[in-house]
């Protein structure tokens, strides 16, 4: 078990570093102070061989390039000061209307033009001898419309048995909407083919709605009799192609509130990889990357695109601070905010 620092370029006047996560099973997890970004997973696979199993660049450059910057694919970011969309790009709050980016359509999409993922993070190793790195970050009161200054620390670390842990949590000096995920997306063929051939199994009984700009409206579905119900192991591909679109399903877990659990697993036959997935929060955007660009690939050659890559998007419910009583939206002077989501691997 060890962390490893190395340079990785620059973004203005600000020194990146890479953070390497390795244990001894050969697992190694590469981690960016740059919007405390995943750039790399690599996995063992059935047969001892490692296989990168995430959407990311080897240079810092690849984040900067006008086909990533045109697309914004969100690869491997921490995602923050709100997840997913916030419809019409405004929120009230304590009788005050507050108006936020619309960077999604018409309406404000994980944090706005300069959100957590466009930041250079405080990083620290708090023992070398540890897989783990701590990710800081001050959001000072109305960046990108939203109150309040927030203190916020994101860690990761990697186990011996292969488990990628992400923990963050969060202070405010002001009462404000508050969601953070991370945005990594995954291939457990070690992008040998696309992902519609893995099996997706998900805890959730019911999704909320989301109307035609990606924006949740309050409504809930039962999932019981639908071709979506993902409470047994599915297809990704036979599934999406009896909905005719690919997932971009916000799924409310079957579990208590702000508990943790496991609620999630997916599998590749080929490789035998498989990665179940447990949080605390209150449910998940899953999403299969049909919004992402065939254009894009690692610098070895790795493709992305279209289907190339699922998100597991852990987070409070998306448009919260527009719901009524939406569970844990908002953050407020003298809480912290927690939050945790674990990655386990296995063959």
């Amino acid at each position: 078990m060890k962390t490893s620092r190395s340079d990785f370029g620059k973004v203005g006047d600000a020194s990146i570093g890479l953070f390497t996560l390795s244990n001894s099973k050969g697992m190694r997890v590469k981690v960016m102070d740059y919007g405390a970004t995943i750039t790399s997973i690599t996995v063992p696979d059935r047969s001892g061989n490692l296989l990168e199993i995430a959407c990311g660049f080897d240079t810092l450059e690849g984040y900067f390039s006008e086909n990533y910057k045109a697309n914004s694919p969100y690869f491997g970011c921490t995602v923050g000061r709100y997840c997913s969309h916030i419809k019409d790009g405004r929120f009230t709050l304590k009788g005050r209307e507050y108006s936020l980016a619309k960077n999604g359509g018409g309406n404000n999409l994980h944090g706005g033009a300069v959100g957590f993922d466009k930041k250079v993070w405080t990083a620290k190793v708090p023992d070398p001898e540890a897989a783990e790195v701590v990710m800081s970050l001050l959001s000072q009161d109305m960046e990108e419309g939203f109150p309040g200054n927030v203190e916020v620390s994101v860690v990761f670390s990697l186990s011996e048995n292969n488990e990628l842990s992400i923990r963050y949590e969060a202070t405010t000096d002001a009462e404000t909407p508050l969601a953070l995920t991370n945005h990594t997306y995954f291939n457990l063929s070690g992008f040998a083919a696309n992902i519609l051939g893995h099996s997706a199994q998900i805890a959730a009984s019911r999704r909320l709605v989301m109307d035609k700009t990606g924006a949740v409206t309050g409504a809930v579905i039962d999932l019981e009799s639908q071709p979506d119900n993902l409470w047994n192991a599915k297809i990704i591909g036979d599934v999406q192609q009896a909905i005719g679109d690919g997932f971009e399903h916000y799924y409310v877990f079957d579990k208590p509130a702000f508990q943790m659990a496991e609620v999630a697993e997916f599998r590749c036959v080929e490789s035998g990889i498989s990665m179940k997935v447990a949080t605390d929060e209150l449910g998940m955007l899953f999403y299969t990357g049909k919004y992402t660009c065939d254009s894009l690939r690692r610098e070895d050659g790795l493709q992305y695109g279209k289907f190339r890559g699922f998100c597991c998007e852990t987070h409070r419910f998306p448009n919260g601070p527009n719901l009524p009583n939406s569970p844990g939206t908002l953050l407020k002077p003298g809480q912290v905010f927690r939050s945790a989501t674990r990655f386990s691997f296995s063959q």
